[in-house]
Formats: structure tokens, sequence, C-alpha cells
């Protein structure tokens, strides 16, 4: 409610009336470069669709137009492809050929297109509302299947469905994004993709706490496992499962996660960066400042005050804010 009332209000003239957030303006002066490049510091200074389009849904909050426009330009120009209206999913400032993978990471293209769509209304910008039309008309097209009789939202374009089985990772699952799409799309277009990715994050409820695993793969209308090959976690990528469930009204498919924090902060114990949903192997360090600060909104913990220094850590702190 917050976030939509603030993406409603009309802009200020100049970055100094527009911004009065000091975490973002500290998250921005640490991660984002001058040029609109969002340098994931903890990963070889690499940037990545998905950086990029936490910077333009962060900078959106805040009203900080001149961050939005330099990080949107240059995720355009560096990342975008020039075959279909999706990103590359890697910038590497150090290749002899920095963006040598053309495959996209579809969770960054939603939150791009979700921060393009609103920005566009916010701040009167037919460009940025034609370009979020065009990624979400490729994402419709190139990044659903339909099999097993569901829509199934594919965590990019190549790899991921070239068997029997077909690999998902329920933290692509971005419903406030999905939820913006089906509105201005309508439900024809977007309702079974965000049905059947609400089922699948249902179905994907493992070992004794019940909790979701990064990787999943489905080979059936009801059948769904953790993926093999990947470890089966409840880790760094499905940290964000409960971080978009609690963002986009969707508290309860993640029942178990918060149940399970819970009892942890009711026995005293800290919340473990990572289990093993088979297992049940635990890490033996506590979740990073975001993950404690999902835990917060999720579950009403008190989270952390200060950003934290890493970059991952630091935007997920900020993601919960939303």
């Amino acid at each position: 409610m917050a976030f939509t009332a603030a993406c409603n209000t009309a802009p200020s003239q100049g970055r100094a009336q527009q911004v009065n957030d000091p975490l973002w303006t500290q998250w921005r002066d640490r991660f984002v470069a001058p040029e609109g490049r969002v340098v994931d510091t903890g990963n070889g200074r690499i940037s990545h669709s998905e950086g990029q389009s936490y910077g333009m849904i962060l900078a959106l909050r805040a009203g900080d137009r001149e961050a939005f426009e330099r990080i949107a330009k240059w995720t355009q120009d560096t990342l975008g492809r020039e075959d279909m209206a999706l990103h590359s999913w890697k910038y590497d400032p150090t290749a002899a050929v920095p963006v040598s993978d053309p495959n996209n990471a579809t969770d960054g293209d939603l939150v791009i297109a979700w921060a393009l769509a609103l920005a566009g209304q916010r701040w009167k910008r037919s460009e940025w509302s034609d370009r979020a039309r065009e990624v979400r008309k490729a994402i419709r097209e190139h990044c659903v299947i339909s099999r097993f009789g569901r829509e199934l939202l594919l965590p990019g374009v190549v790899g991921f469905a070239e068997g029997a089985q077909v690999m998902l990772n329920p933290s692509y699952f971005v419903w406030p994004a999905l939820d913006q799409f089906a509105k201005v799309d309508g439900a024809a277009t977007w309702g079974g993709v965000v049905r059947d990715s609400e089922a699948i994050t249902t179905l994907a409820r493992f070992g004794m706490h019940s909790l979701p695993s990064d990787w999943v793969a489905v080979s059936g209308y009801n059948a769904v496992a953790p993926a093999v090959g990947k470890p089966p976690r409840f880790g760094y990528d499905a940290i964000r499962i409960p971080l978009y469930a609690a963002v986009g009204g969707r508290s309860t498919l993640v029942q178990p996660v918060a149940d399970w924090w819970r009892s942890r902060i009711a026995q005293h114990r800290s919340i473990p960066a990572w289990v093993d949903v088979v297992t049940g192997e635990e890490a033996n360090y506590a979740l990073s400042s975001g993950g404690a600060a999902i835990a917060a909104r999720l579950i009403g913990s008190t989270p952390p005050v200060a950003l934290d220094s890493d970059y991952f850590s630091a935007s997920l702190q900020m993601l919960a804010r939303l």
C-alpha cells in the first residue's frame, strides 16, 4: 500500500527534493556506478539483469528519477537483446566480450517490466510504458510454456525445458510484478501463469519443515520435487520466495516458512542461512541482514537497522521495504 502510494505521488523537481531516503542513497552510492551499472560487489563486480531490475524498482520507490533514468538506459543499451525485448542476464567487465551469454533471467525481466510500467505512469514517459509492454509480451511469448496441464514460467528462454521435466525457480515468481501484468494485460494473458505459479509454490514444500528448495523439477500436474543436480536447499535463491509472497500479499503461500522461522525465534535459536530440505542439514551460520529483513517483513520480528555492506544482502534489505 505504501509503495503504491509513493509511486502515485507527483514527482518533485531535482534530486534533492525527490530523494529523502537515506538507506536508498547509501545503496545507490555503494552499488550504482555513474553510468547506471549496478555492481555486484560480492561476485567479481559483475552486473546482471537481476541487479539492474533491483536498482530500477528501488530508485522508483525512492522517487530518484535521475538514478532510474541512468539505470534503465544502461540496462537497455548494454543488456537489451536485439532479437527480442528481453535482457541478457550477465555483464562481466573483465571479459573480452562482457555480454557473452544472450540467455535471459526471467526474474530480472519481470522486475524491469514492472518498474518501467510504474515509472512511465509516474513520470509521464511513454517510451518507458512502451518498453514495459514489449518486455511483458516477450516474457509471455518466450518464457511461458504449456506443459503438464499448466502454464509454467521458465527461469530463462533456454535450458530449462529440454527433457521430460521442467526446471523452475520459485523465487522467480515475482508476485507484485505478475499482478501488475495481469492488471494491464488482462487475466486471459496472465491468469493461468499466476494461478499455476501459486500452485507450484504450494506444491514445493519439502522435508520436515515443508520448505521450498531453490530449484524444483516439475514432471506432472502435481509432481514437483527438488531439482536433481542442484543442492536441495532452502537457501540463497529460495529466501526470495517469502520476500515476494509478503510484498505481493500472498503470505499464506509461505506459511510453513513463517511457522519455522517463528519456532526458531521462540526457541531462542538463530535462523540458519540455509537448510537442506532432504537431509535437514543446516548452515552453521545465520541469515544475512537481508534474510533477517525478509523474516521481519513476514513474521513481524525486528529488522536490522544498518544497511549491509554486501550487495546481495543489502539488496534484500531494500526489497523487504517495498
